[in-house]
């Protein structure tokens, strides 16, 4: 027999190399399969949420969508969008646009996921997106100014002027109104850049406006003298938006507000946004409106530079000064407290404020003494609760807070919730209660009442929004509804 023979070296790497090749090959196979399955079956609209981690929404900076608060995003549509990006497990990313247009055009160039902005979808809105079920039905107010005999019935608005915006929901309902009902209905019908529909009304320049009457609740504490007249018979559908092939989107959110429904969280997200507009007081709303006309062009640039210098918010800063003072610089307490921000001879002494007269040096001290408190509040109290304790502290002293928190605790509520320390404040009047904590007595329900009148000063700044706010600057600039009427010939 013959000995086998070694297989030469070169051929054994020859065969080596020719089985990698293949197997390099069968990849890239394997490779071109996946991908043209993918192309083939591109990803839904919430399998590319739920890829990137986040939830697109465009809106409008409005009171009853969303806007910045001082303590962060407030609005019913920005509460919401977040319960429902907390059902998705991914995250709110919300963009406020100028306008519904803006709007539109996000939702088709797929920057957008869906807008949120409390929407009666028309035709426009139809033709870039696909509407959700409705949400919630938004009644319609026929307000007019405070004074005037009340209508109480859709025949009243028979030679009547009314006011509306551009490209509005209630322009849309007025039409129908005028075509169906009214025909000798006058619209006057006012762009963005124009006063808004209540300023005309309570400044007598038309007769009536329609307004959604979750807006009312908001607008009425800065256009004190509209009121309603009465509710038209049909109440607005709400909707969201989205991409028209983003079907499975549009189901995933009919099912979120089934289920938020049924769990009581809508009920509770509803409650919460409208508590953001706070109790109405006719007088006091009236006499703030004239205030921020009259006083606060001299200070709002003073309430912004100790923003800056202590890191609050300058409306924040603003309504304490309001609640404390009206605004008044000479303003003094029977305790001895003076100027704006009523500051104390020890608190002055605190903040190193050598001229409580000074008004600079007042509205800076009040700042940094609030600022002071701040800090002082234990930092696991998030927002807002942190600055509501904060605010008790700045007028009752932070050792009562303390003792409000403790009777909280005493009782089984939570010491770290402004809603349950704010219940316990007044016990601190009732020596069945007063006497179990370290400072003893306290006129409790003054720093309860204190922190609501702020909340309820700072929304109304935080409403109005910057560009009002400038045009309020100027007292004259209070009256632009006649140059307005002009314009359309009215």
């Amino acid at each position: 027999m013959h000995a086998m023979r070694p297989r030469p070296p070169k051929l054994q790497r020859h065969r080596r190399l020719r089985r990698g090749s293949t197997v390099s090959q069968l990849s890239a196979a394997v490779a071109a399969v996946l991908l043209l399955s993918a192309c083939a079956h591109p990803q839904s609209a919430l399998q590319r949420i739920r890829a990137r981690g986040e939830l697109r929404v465009v809106t409008l900076n409005a009171p009853t969508s969303y806007y910045l608060g001082a303590q962060g995003p407030q609005g019913f549509e920005y509460r919401l969008a977040s319960a429902f990006a907390r059902q998705l497990q991914v995250r709110l990313v919300i963009e406020p646009l100028p306008d519904e247009a803006a709007m539109r055009a996000a939702l088709r160039a797929g920057s957008a996921d869906l807008a949120a902005a409390q929407i009666s979808p028309d035709a426009r809105w139809l033709q870039a997106g696909l509407a959700t079920d409705n949400y919630d039905r938004i009644p319609q107010l026929v307000v007019q100014g405070r004074g005037k005999l009340h209508a109480h019935e859709l025949g009243a608005l028979h030679l009547a002027s009314i006011v509306v915006r551009d490209e509005s929901p209630q322009l849309d309902l007025l039409r129908s109104i005028k075509n169906s009902e009214a025909p000798d209905l006058s619209l006057v019908v006012l762009t963005a850049d124009q006063p808004d529909p209540l300023e005309v009304v309570t400044d007598g320049d038309a007769d009536y406006a329609i307004v959604d009457a979750n807006e009312f609740e908001f607008a009425r504490h800065l256009y004190p003298d509209a009121t309603v007249a009465f509710t038209l018979p049909n109440a607005r559908a709400l909707n969201w938006i989205v991409p028209t092939d983003a079907v499975d989107l549009a189901q995933a959110a009919n099912g979120f507000f089934i289920s938020t429904k049924a769990s009581g969280e809508f009920s509770r997200i509803v409650r919460d946004a409208g508590a953001e507009s706070r109790g109405f007081d006719y007088a006091d709303a009236h006499r703030f409106q004239a205030d921020i006309a009259t006083r606060l062009p001299q200070l709002q640039a003073m309430f912004e530079q100790a923003a800056q210098a202590t890191g609050l918010d300058w409306r924040l800063l603003a309504a304490v000064g309001y609640q404390e003072s009206k605004w008044q610089t000479r303003a003094a307490s029977a305790d001895g407290a003076l100027g704006i921000m009523m500051l104390t001879t020890d608190a002055a002494s605190t903040v190193g404020v050598k001229d409580r007269s000074d008004q600079w040096q007042n509205i800076l001290g009040g700042a940094r003494y609030l600022a002071q408190v701040i800090a002082t509040i234990p930092n696991r109290i998030g927002e807002p609760d942190r600055t509501w304790l904060a605010l008790a502290a700045y007028n009752v002293g932070y050792g009562h807070l303390e003792d409000a928190r403790v009777l909280a605790q005493m009782r089984g509520k939570d010491p770290d919730s402004w809603n349950d320390v704010r219940a316990q404040l007044p016990l601190l009047t009732d020596e069945h209660w007063y006497s179990r904590v370290k400072r003893g007595y306290a006129r409790g329900w003054e720093p309860a009442g204190f922190v609501e009148q702020v909340r309820q000063y700072l929304a109304v700044l935080e409403w109005t929004g910057s560009a009002t706010l400038v045009r309020l600057r100027d007292p004259a600039a209070l009256s632009p509804v006649q140059l307005a009427f002009e314009t359309l010939g009215y």
